[in-house]
């Protein structure tokens, strides 16, 4: 799946069948169920997971959470847009998928 494919299927209801978990938070974070995107990435482990758990929190405007994550993940905090991140990490988990 493309990134274009993925980011034109939020306007559908339900998301794509066969997504990660990851790609499935990142989904919901773009419907803005911000609630099912951090219970479905809660319990998950590894470095992307923590970005996606950092996002959400950023997302969320718990800061000092979001940076918590965000070192877990080994990134910083970013200095785009919320909607600029949401692209780059879907992306990023997108392309780690199809390599």
């Amino acid at each position: 799946m493309t990134f274009e494919e993925f980011n034109a299927s939020l306007s559908e209801t339900e998301p794509p069948a066969g997504l990660s978990g990851l790609l499935e938070a990142m989904w919901q974070a773009g419907k803005g169920n911000w609630d099912l995107a951090h219970d479905l990435i809660q319990d998950l482990d590894g470095a992307n997971a923590a970005w996606v758990h950092a996002y959400l929190h950023r997302e969320e405007g718990d800061r000092s959470n979001a940076n918590y994550w965000y070192r877990r993940a080994n990134r910083s905090m970013p200095d785009v847009s919320l909607e600029e991140e949401w692209a780059q990490i879907s992306a990023a988990l997108l392309e780690s998928i199809q390599n």
